[in-house]
């Protein structure tokens, strides 16, 4: 994994001029007057956010407390780690929460791969001063979304809802920002993605509707293997693991019964295979 330095930060409130960049100057100073730490205002619920620009595995979270006063502000702030701005950010999954950081010191928080845009470090529920005197962040940038150079088709068109919006690189999850696809009420609903050659399918990611309907896709099957029972939360992403599955074809079907198909984005990662056609139909709907 590698030191992530680049990103954009900030945060709830700022007293005087402590910035929330100070946090990622590369700088551990941890006394207020040698100008490297950031504090918010006494915020109810006061949070700093990391924008890292694009998703990454994160393995740890390094953060260096405020050692000239004060050190059990910090005690409570959580660690949240996904790629969701819901409440700024800080509805996030929680990667770890600080019982207490000694005075001037650094300390360690193993985040385990957890996959995301934005790292928030938050104090919930009391109303503090947050003072952050270094955040580092380590680990890898995720594999890009394979899925933007692939052809799409679905079972059948509702109004201008076409396939390719679920891979137009927009996760917005109202049907009216014209960023999600709709099928008709169709017995066994499909839509399909073709990436062109056959990849070994880490992970594919499914926005769902968020203004109507998020039931819908309950009971769907991403045909290369998981299964999205009970999984259907209004405008949220989902992350699947394939495990390497190979295939051309990413297929999303709902079996069974009558229903609309709508999704608001498809994202695949993977690694690319040597040969350029499938060698088979082994995930290709039937």
């Amino acid at each position: 994994y590698i030191y992530i330095y680049s990103g954009k930060v900030i945060q709830s409130s700022l007293y005087g001029n402590e910035v929330p960049e100070r946090a990622i100057d590369g700088n551990r100073a941890s006394n207020l007057g040698q100008r490297s730490c950031s504090v918010t205002k006494k915020d109810l619920k006061p949070w700093w956010r990391l924008d890292l620009l694009k998703p990454y595995q994160i393995n740890t979270v390094t953060i260096t407390n405020r050692g000239d006063c004060c050190a059990g502000r910090i005690n409570g702030a959580e660690i949240r780690i996904g790629n969701s701005l819901n409440d700024n950010g800080n509805d996030n999954p929680r990667c770890a929460v600080i019982s207490s950081i000694k005075a001037g010191t650094s300390q360690n928080f193993v985040c385990n791969g957890m996959e995301g845009r934005y790292v928030n470090i938050v104090i919930p529920g009391r109303r503090e001063y947050l003072t952050l005197c270094e955040v580092e962040v380590t680990g890898q940038a995720l594999d890009p979304n394979i899925a933007r150079g692939g052809n799409v088709i679905q079972s059948s068109l509702y109004g201008n809802e076409v396939p390719e919006r679920a891979i137009d690189g927009n996760r917005a999850s109202n049907l009216g920002q014209g960023s999600c696809t709709h099928t008709k009420k169709d017995l066994k609903p499909w839509w399909r993605l073709d990436l062109l050659k056959t990849y070994q399918i880490s992970n594919v990611t499914i926005t769902n509707r968020g203004d109507c309907c998020a039931w819908r896709i309950d009971g769907a099957e991403i045909r290369i293997g998981n299964s999205l029972d009970d999984n259907g939360n209004a405008g949220s992403s989902q992350t699947f693991v394939c495990n390497g599955m190979e295939g051309r074809y990413v297929n999303i079907v709902i079996p069974g019964r009558q229903e609309y198909l709508t999704l608001c984005e498809v994202e695949v990662t993977g690694q690319a295979l040597g040969n350029t056609a499938p060698t088979g139909d082994l995930y290709h709907l039937t």
